[in-house]
């Protein structure tokens, strides 16, 4: 469902394929990790407006999950707590302009992202 609503969004705003797809694939990773780490949690789109007048798409993946223990080691390329390849952070962060975590033990995880039109 996510990555439907984020590639019909970015569609609608002018993101031209290549960035649909990066934001597509952001979003399948995101929520994933939400429904795999809390078991359920929300993502929150919102149009981005920049101090130039540029737009963009803001995606917000929130949970009240276990939280992430250490942010920089999760966000290490290899490094996982769930047996994959370690690429699902970092990677995501890389398809992105600007990429945020904001996490507490035992208290959940939101990882904000924006994608600017280019």
């Amino acid at each position: 469902m996510a990555r439907n609503e984020v590639r019909n969004i970015a569609a609608r705003l002018g993101f031209l394929l290549l960035d649909q797809t990066r934001l597509t694939t952001v979003a399948s990773e995101l929520a994933r990790n939400v429904v795999k780490y809390a078991g359920r949690g929300r993502l929150i789109t919102q149009m981005a407006s920049g101090a130039t007048g540029r737009r963009g798409l803001r995606l917000i993946f929130e949970d009240e999950g276990p939280g992430i223990a250490d942010v920089d080691l999760a966000m290490r390329d290899g490094y996982s707590t769930g047996g994959g390849l370690g690429k699902g952070l970092p990677g995501s962060k890389r398809l992105v302009d600007e990429f945020k975590i904001e996490s507490a033990t035992g208290r959940g995880t939101r990882i904000t992202v924006v994608r600017w039109l280019h």
